[in-house]
């Protein structure tokens, strides 16, 4: 069954493929894996949508600061240079290796993650509760990886792979903490999302709201919360912050935390959100988020 699915679409094959042994180019694979998972060919040429500009993006504007400004721990040096140190979560400690990693002397609470990747996250609410042996698993499988093969997001391809412990962040009124995360067009915030019940028995929603608070009418991925999410305390603040760091950019997303009045946090940046790989819907959004993208070639 596999390989007739193979022979009706050979590009799945390539893909799999390069997964073994990188094999494609950027642009090829970046065609092949776009109708792959959006269903409509990748136009580079005239890119109309969110998700194609987010691809011609990753061939064209290839800034070299960019791999500062997604490397978990340069990136707070760099924000921290740009809008101030107290922005920044506190940093435990940064090592090579997961056996560099003294558990005893670290705080009942704290987060690992690898500072090269996404997704690579442990979330330590209680240390005597931790499965040290899974966590190893995670952060060395992680360790392995160059995140810029997988889709081709290219300031991942030469950052060295390293641990990064830091405080956890809490939130008074729920058990998890939101993030925030301010999408900027041309330097400006346009709209914002929220990513919550991450941990829940009914997985990830993610929410998109207009600078104002009001809730969008669309969804990208993953379902929006069916609960009322409140404006956070520091709104402005973080609008502020978001457009001052994605100054000078075509696009840029800024992420934050503000688990409590007057305590706005920095996250990270990200340039490629979702890779440019998640559908809209109602697709009409990709392209009107698309829009708001202004690339040199319009």
């Amino acid at each position: 069954m596999k390989a007739l699915r193979y022979l009706r679409n050979p590009g799945k094959l390539l893909l799999a493929l390069d997964k073994r042994v990188p094999l494609l180019s950027d642009r090829l694979f970046l065609k092949l894996k776009f109708k792959d998972m959006m269903g409509y060919k990748l136009n580079l040429r005239h890119p109309k949508t969110f998700n194609e500009k987010i691809q011609w993006l990753k061939l064209h504007d290839r800034k070299p600061e960019y791999a500062r400004m997604v490397d978990k721990i340069e990136a707070k040096k760099y924000v921290a240079e740009k809008i101030g140190e107290e922005y920044i979560i506190p940093t435990i400690s940064t090592c090579d290796h997961f056996d560099e990693i003294n558990l005893w002397q670290l705080p009942e609470q704290f987060v690992i993650k690898c500072s090269h990747d996404s997704g690579g996250l442990i979330v330590c609410r209680d240390r005597k509760d931790l499965d040290l042996a899974k966590a190893r698993r995670k952060i060395e499988t992680g360790l392995k990886k160059n995140f810029y093969y997988v889709s081709r997001e290219w300031p991942y391809k030469s950052i060295k792979p390293r641990i990064l412990i830091e405080e956890c962040m809490t939130d008074d009124d729920r058990e998890e903490l939101t993030d925030y995360k301010f999408m900027c067009f041309g330097g400006e915030v346009k709209c914002i999302f929220t990513c919550t019940d991450r941990f829940s028995k009914d997985g990830l929603k993610v929410t998109f709201f207009d600078r104002d608070w009001n809730v969008l009418p669309f969804e990208r991925k993953y379902p929006k919360s069916t609960v009322s999410i409140p404006k956070p305390p520091d709104l402005e603040k973080m609008i502020e912050l978001s457009e001052r760091l994605a100054k000078g950019m075509s696009f840029v997303r800024i992420d934050f935390y503000n688990p409590r009045p007057g305590v706005v946090k920095f996250g990270e940046i990200t340039f490629y959100p979702g890779a440019g790989f998640e559908k809209f819907s109602p697709k009409e959004w990709d392209y009107r988020l698309g829009d708001l993208i202004k690339l040199p070639i319009e």
